[in-house]
């Protein structure tokens, strides 16, 4: 009497119809599509959000600390208009004006006979030994 059909029942179910008490493997099979698209598309947006830190930092550009915290601010509060300035100035050259500024400054400090690096490594003089008595008897 288990395998008796109710009488509106077509004669040939579809596969994804299971009987009652056994595994529903169309089921099965989208909940684990569905998580592993989950995990690509979530993968995608973060490396999407990365792009312009990444290309700042392989340009080793001056401005890459700037460019990374718009990407976080872009990644939190979802505006996207941060995402845009860090990827505008991840690929923008800013010339870098301080790395000649202190060269400028350190032969100017040499020139002048004001070397600040010798004044850092200053000699001291180790302490004189102190004059002791002699003292009578003999000494161990």
């Amino acid at each position: 009497m288990a395998d008796s059909v109710h009488p509106a029942a077509i004669e040939h179910l579809p596969v994804f119809v299971t009987a009652p008490g056994q595994t529903d493997w169309l089921f099965n099979g989208v909940v684990v599509f569905l998580l592993a698209m989950i995990l690509i598309v979530g993968n995608f947006y973060f490396k999407l959000h990365a792009l312009p830190e990444h290309m700042a930092h392989r340009g080793k550009k001056v401005q890459m600390e700037i460019v990374a915290v718009l990407a976080l601010i872009s990644l939190f509060t979802h505006n996207h208009i941060f995402w845009i300035a860090g990827l505008l100035l991840a690929m923008i050259d800013l010339p870098d004006f301080s790395t000649p500024m202190v060269s400028i400054a350190q032969s100017l400090e040499k020139l002048s006979g004001r070397d600040t690096a010798g004044e850092d490594e200053t000699i001291v003089s180790p302490p004189e030994p102190e004059q002791k008595a002699d003292t009578a008897g003999g000494g161990i």
